[in-house]
Parts: structure tokens; C-alpha cells; sequence
């Protein structure tokens, strides 16, 4: 379980490195005028943020809840799985980032990527995380 603890360290701090060079990338890009800042209120413009906007709405959930609804049995699914789930949460942080300084500096377009950071945080892998996901629960336990 080690082994797949940190080949999903791998990941989950990989996409934080995307995300660096995005910001880094389009940081300089925006500092340097390389390209015309696309107006929010037009067409293009409000297009970038419904999709920046349900890609957030759609993917954080969906990747938090993924291994509660499947609920792997052995270690190669949950490794699937928990590589799907970091994968789906941090998508956004890179887009938000991108049409933060697309858009100008549209600050609406940071807080979903700062959205997306903070539910990136919550799939961190740890062996105790993977060691309580990966053990099955008594249906017959009282929840209260």
C-alpha cells in the first residue's frame, strides 16, 4: 500500500506543478502584453467562465465522491480510482488560473481555481487515508 501511497504523491503533487507553470506562464504572457486580455461581458468571454464555471460544479463533486460510490475491493482499482479522483478535482485549478489572466485579471476566475486548490488539499493520499478507504463497512454500525 506504500508503493501506491506514493505513486499517487506523484500525481497529486504534479498537478500542483501544471498549475505553477500555467500560473507562471501566463503571469508573464500578461505582464509582457504578449496578447489582447479578452473582454468578460462578450460572448467568448462569458462562454470561458460558464465553462471554467461547470467544470468546477461538476468535477470537484464528482472526484470527492468517486471512491464512496465504487468503493474498491482491491489495491490496482482503488489506485485507479484515487488517481481519477486528484485528477478530477485539480483539473480546474490550471483553467480557473489560465482565464483568471485570460480575462485580465478577472478575479471571479481566481476564486474557482482557489476553490479547486482547496478541494485538491482534501485528496492529499496518506496510508491512513488509502487504509481506511480500502476497508470495507459494516452495514449493520450505528451512525450516530
Amino acid at each position: 500500500m506504500e508503493k501506491i501511497v506514493r505513486q499517487l504523491n506523484w500525481i497529486y503533487y504534479s498537478q500542483m506543478v501544471i498549475a505553477l507553470i500555467v500560473l507562471t506562464a501566463m503571469y508573464y504572457a500578461f505582464s509582457k502584453a504578449l496578447y489582447e486580455p479578452l473582454d468578460t461581458m462578450s460572448s467568448l468571454g462569458q462562454a470561458v467562465q460558464y465553462i471554467v464555471i461547470i467544470d468546477a460544479l461538476i468535477t470537484i463533486p464528482l472526484g470527492l465522491y468517486l471512491i464512496k460510490w465504487f468503493k474498491p475491493q482491491t489495491s490496482e482499482k482503488y489506485f485507479k480510482l484515487a488517481a481519477a479522483r486528484i485528477l478530477l478535482v485539480s483539473n480546474t485549478m490550471p483553467i480557473g488560473i489560465f482565464a483568471f489572466y485570460w480575462m485580465g485579471g478577472y478575479k471571479s476566475m481566481l476564486w474557482v481555481a482557489a476553490i479547486a486548490a482547496i478541494a485538491w488539499y482534501f485528496t492529499k493520499p496518506t496510508l491512513g487515508k488509502a487504509e481506511a478507504e480500502m476497508t470495507p463497512k459494516d452495514p449493520n454500525e450505528e451512525t450516530y
